[in-house]
């Protein structure tokens, strides 16, 4: 018993050397840490965190920059108040939430195009490459190619329903009650690329062993495609659905391009909107309050996707 006194109280200092040690190397490597990561955080802080905190703090001001820091003036919730009563806004609204059809249409689509591609069509990586190319191709040139295919007078598309037997197709982007069905037209055709190469690679990672053991069983392509292929998609359909309705809410450049709004607002989304007010006519108050509501429309649209989502998303 003696001797194991001893020793313990011999190990003693050494353990608590190595104690320190540890401590110290720990100190060190989160040090460092922080060290690599710094950059990417103050990025985040000045590029993201501090204009989100700036917008929220405008939205109860009125103010034009153009006056600078003095020209602030603290309104409170008149802001949000005039929201309530602005026709371009809620016609803004109203469109974004038309617009939110846009994602079930192209996710059905690259769903059964990626079916398809996977499981029957040869020379699989030509058709992905065809199909995405509308997703990474520059905007302003989709624009332009659009605007052609949709000239009300001489424009292939209405050359071809002329062929057909409509003596008066519609005008598409000219006219305010198609507009922004050609707007969601284009959307879904530039959409249904990027959606399609995720689809592929969530079928792929399918295991072929529950197919093969489903047709021991007897079941047709119906029963495999709504007991196996839909179900270990979820997780694949709840990604895209999540990022394809924030993106709706983003909808900007192809607007900017094509209507800049029009005609007759019947295009205003609510991004639009919102840099109209800032930068065209200078309210940026106004403008923050109008970004406010938004980050709240999307905030509360993706806590409901995930709150949805235990009821249908099988990981």
């Amino acid at each position: 018993m003696a001797r194991t006194i001893q020793s313990i109280a011999k190990r003693g200092p050494q353990l608590t050397d190595r104690r320190k040690e540890g401590q110290s190397l720990k100190r060190g490597e989160t040090l460092w840490g922080f060290v690599f990561v710094s950059p990417m955080l103050l990025g985040v802080t000045v590029l993201v965190l501090f204009p989100i905190v700036a917008t929220l703090v405008l939205g109860f001001a009125d103010w034009n920059f153009v006056q600078g820091w003095d020209g602030i003036r603290w309104v409170g919730l008149q802001n949000f108040q005039r929201l309530l009563e602005d026709d371009i806004f809620i016609k803004s609204v109203r469109n974004n939430v038309l617009f939110l059809l846009t994602v079930p249409v192209y996710m059905i689509i690259s769903m059964l195009l990626a079916i398809w591609i996977d499981r029957v069509v040869y020379m699989k990586g030509y058709f992905k490459v065809a199909y995405f190319m509308p997703y990474i191709s520059n905007i302003v040139a989709v624009a332009v190619v659009w605007q052609v295919l949709f000239q009300p007078s001489y424009g292939p598309i209405n050359e071809l329903l002329r062929s057909i037997g409509f003596s008066n197709p519609p005008k598409w982007i000219a006219d305010p009650n198609f507009a922004l069905v050609s707007i969601m037209l284009i959307t879904i055709w530039i959409s249904i690329g990027f959606n399609l190469i995720i689809y592929i690679a969530g079928l792929q990672s399918i295991p072929k062993d529950l197919y093969e053991a489903a047709d021991i069983d007897g079941a047709n392509a119906w029963t495999k495609f709504r007991r196996i292929t839909l179900p270990l998609l979820s997780p694949t359909s709840f990604f895209l659905m999540v990022t394809g309705i924030i993106s709706t809410f983003k909808v900007f450049d192809i607007i900017a391009v094509m209507t800049q709004g029009g005609p007759i607002g019947s295009t205003t989304m609510m991004v639009w909107y919102l840099y109209d007010t800032a930068f065209v006519n200078l309210k940026v108050g106004y403008a923050s309050s109008i970004a406010a509501v938004l980050f709240g429309f999307v905030m509360l649209i993706t806590l409901g996707q995930w709150a949805a989502q235990k009821k249908w998303v099988n990981y």
